[in-house]
């Protein structure tokens, strides 16, 4: 992604100005993580300012291109010599630039632009001319009559009209759907959402995000009106990240289990429902990586502090056997996984479906 910043000495000033010095530190080490650290994270900066020399020399030294223009001001033109190397005696040479573009300080000279941005800001236009004959005479005209009002009917006829009315306006009203076309449309919903989930890091990207590529790929299905609003599709997300089939969420003490999942946050309430998947089947307890990829983040230190919030909130009890293995029980209804290494990966993952 390319990040442009124009009036880059306004966010990356040389020294001190009109903002507090809290508010240029900040602004000036994100600049700097932006030139410096932004490579690896897929981020190219590309910086533009007027006066070099109120630009931090540390954000300007990181660009790899430099692309200037004439100037005058012989402090702007020294700076501008020693970012290309130049001796200060050769800084002349920038009140003087012709076309050119090479590795080296060459002369460029930039024409008028061919394109225009199809945003233009508006323009003030002058007013139509318009001619006054005859603006007396339709200003002073009396109004027409008004042939088109209804006559006035008495009150206690309203709601029979509204009745009427109603009767004769046809509505389309939906059909319900039969169980049939409810279980076609949920596994329709299940395959969409198992494809989106199958990409790679899918578990780390945000929700927001993938509900708009759920809800494209249920367009181009044609699902039209059935696919689900955002607040459901967090619901599904949850349910298919603990490895959760439609049937399963159908059944009598899972709407318990779901129900105590709700006093939770949203993006803890899938490691609960993965782990009470784990107890009810008396399957190995999920590890530390598997709870890390649910939570939705690649710390293992995060993955922790989310089991031990749940466990604060009364809903589980985590347990460490003499061989360093755990075991975690629900309180309500008492169901226990099987005990197994916090650190494993494979058993944990093969167990819970994911």
């Amino acid at each position: 992604m390319l990040v442009v910043v124009d009036e880059a000495q306004l966010f990356a000033p040389a020294v001190a100005g009109e903002v507090s010095d809290e508010a240029r530190k900040l602004s000036l080490a994100a600049m700097t993580n932006l030139m410096c650290r932004g490579r690896k994270r897929g981020l190219a900066g590309l910086i533009a300012t007027q006066p070099l020399a109120k630009l931090a020399k540390n954000i300007a030294a990181e660009a790899a291109n430099f692309l200037m223009g004439r100037t005058f001001l012989d402090i702007d033109m020294a700076r501008a010599a020693d970012l290309l190397g130049m001796e200060r005696r050769q800084a002349e040479v920038f009140r003087d630039l012709d076309r050119g573009l090479s590795r080296r300080p060459m002369n460029v000279r930039i024409g008028p632009t061919e394109t225009h941005s199809r945003h233009a800001s508006p323009r003030l236009m002058p007013l139509p001319e318009v001619r006054m004959d005859g603006a007396r005479d339709i200003i002073l005209a009396a109004p027409p009559p008004e042939t088109n009002r209804p006559a006035r009917r008495p009150s206690t006829g309203i709601a029979s009209q509204l009745m009427a009315a109603k009767e004769i306006t046809p509505e389309t009203i939906e059909q319900p759907l039969t169980a049939e076309q409810q279980l076609e449309l949920r596994q329709q919903l299940d395959r969409i959402l198992g494809a989106i989930l199958a990409e790679p890091d899918a578990d780390f990207r945000p929700v927001g995000i993938l509900y708009q590529e759920f809800a494209v790929r249920c367009r181009i299905e044609g699902l039209g009106s059935a696919a689900p609003n955002l607040s459901m599709f967090r619901r599904m997300l949850t349910c298919a990240k603990a490895g959760l089939s439609a049937n399963t969420e159908a059944d009598g003490p899972w709407k318990e289990v779901s129900g105590r999942a709700d006093l939770l946050p949203e993006d803890m309430q899938g490691v609960f429902l993965m782990i009470a998947h784990a107890a009810r089947e008396n399957l190995p307890c999920p590890s530390d990586m598997t709870i890390a990829r649910v939570y939705g983040t690649h710390s293992i230190r995060r993955a922790r502090r989310a089991l031990a919030y749940i466990e604060d909130q009364g809903l589980l009890v985590s347990q460490l056997d003499g061989m360093g293995r755990r075991t975690v029980t629900l309180v309500e209804p008492a169901w226990t996984t099987a005990p197994s290494d916090p650190s494993g990966v494979e058993v944990a993952n093969e167990s819970c479906g994911l």
